[in-house]
């Protein structure tokens, strides 16, 4: 066999694997990085969900619901400020601008992962399916962290 063969071969499989859960996920113009959650004292019903969506295609998706096995349902909240109050609010999607990023954060826009059927332990990886208006069907694998995370660790 020659060496441009096998270089070419093994080039070709890097390029057709799909991304490794610390690169991210995707399908098609979208890709989901770093999705963690943090970990849930016993008998806790809610978690909340954190990660980056890069479009890179020329037209702008929407988040438009999410779900898991891991609870009863997935909640898409916003944080607003009115006053010196801030509230949380559930919204029906997020926008993720065309050539852009959208982040989901602690503090700001998240998932709301809803009636836990079982606590959520450091280490653990939780499936979960993201719905985009255009790109469809997304799983991502998020990563339990400890409780006092404020960003995910790579």
């Amino acid at each position: 066999m020659s060496k441009v063969f096998i270089a070419a071969s093994a080039a070709i499989v890097a390029f057709a694997s799909p991304p490794a859960a610390a690169h991210g996920y995707g399908k098609g113009d979208i890709q989901v990085r770093h999705p963690w959650t943090r970990v849930t004292p016993p008998g806790a019903m809610v978690g909340a969900g954190y990660l980056e969506i890069r479009n890179s295609g020329k037209k702008p998706d929407r988040v438009i619901g999410a779900s898991t096995p891991a609870a009863e349902r997935v909640e898409l909240h916003v944080m607003t400020h009115e006053g010196d109050v801030m509230k949380m609010r559930e919204v029906p999607g997020f926008e993720v601008p065309a050539r852009q990023r959208f982040a989901l954060r602690p503090g700001g826009s998240h998932l709301m992962i809803v009636g836990l059927k079982k606590p959520l332990v450091k280490g653990d990886r939780i499936p979960l399916t993201l719905r985009f208006e255009r790109a469809g069907e997304v799983l991502v694998e998020f990563e339990v962290q400890a409780g006092d995370s404020r960003k995910p660790h790579h």
